[in-house]
């Protein structure tokens, strides 16, 4: 049996990990082949395995990565300014947003340094796919992703989700010779975490986010 507290200790602390990252030190690329055969053990939609994975170590092609990712980012920066969520005080998230940002400035600002990106991605393409199709898709790739981050984390590796790089797909496509009939679904920097360790967060109580058996039922059944 696998041991409860052990896997709710990683699945709890495996943070998104921008500052805390050793930009100095290499990452050996058999500790993420390790990762990604594990990646690969992750579920996926009727078995078909459409996912491919781009891994980037070379440092130019890094550094052209990491300049679309912040012409991206200002981008974003810019739109959030005028479309950012506001919290209520008592909000967990109005406490971490300001640190949440900060990190994602420092990410951008540092991206070239990181030793690895890896980039997941699947075909056929999902941009004219219905929902069910495109959803399908996803969750036919996602899930893998997370299990490399898992990975990561129990390897002393420091990851994030990222998706800004998107905005100028084909930009980043043409760097790596990805083709066009398969789509990028994000960039994950990978590098050592600096520090100790994680540990959980604030997060919104669960009748914020849950319901029971209706849209407008906050509480389980008795």
């Amino acid at each position: 049996m696998i041991d409860i507290a052990n896997a709710d200790e990683l699945l709890t602390t495996t943070r998104s990990v921008r500052r805390r990252l050793d930009l100095d030190r290499p990452v050996p690329v058999e500790l993420i082949q390790e990762c990604l055969e594990v990646a690969l053990q992750a579920p996926t939609g009727g078995n078909l395995q459409l996912w491919r994975f781009v891994v980037v170590t070379d440092a130019e092609k890094r550094a052209a990565i990491a300049e679309i990712y912040r012409r991206a980012w200002d981008t974003y920066i810019a739109a959030a300014a005028t479309t950012m969520y506001e919290f209520k005080p008592d909000d967990p998230r109005a406490a971490a947003h300001p640190r949440v940002q900060a990190s994602s400035q420092y990410l951008a600002d540092h991206l070239d340094r990181v030793p690895v990106f890896l980039i997941p991605c699947i075909a056929p393409r999902i941009d004219d796919q219905p929902p069910f199709r495109a959803v399908t898709m996803l969750a036919s790739v996602l899930p893998a992703v997370w299990s490399f981050m898992l990975a990561a984390r129990a390897r002393g590796l420091g990851t994030c989700m990222t998706t800004l790089t998107l905005m100028h797909e084909r930009e980043v496509a043409d760097l790596l010779g990805i083709p066009e009939h398969v789509a990028q679904c994000g960039l994950i920097p990978v590098a050592y975490h600096t520090g100790d360790s994680f540990q959980a967060v604030d997060r919104l109580p669960l009748e914020r986010v849950v319901s029971w058996d209706a849209w407008s039922q906050p509480t389980p059944p008795a």
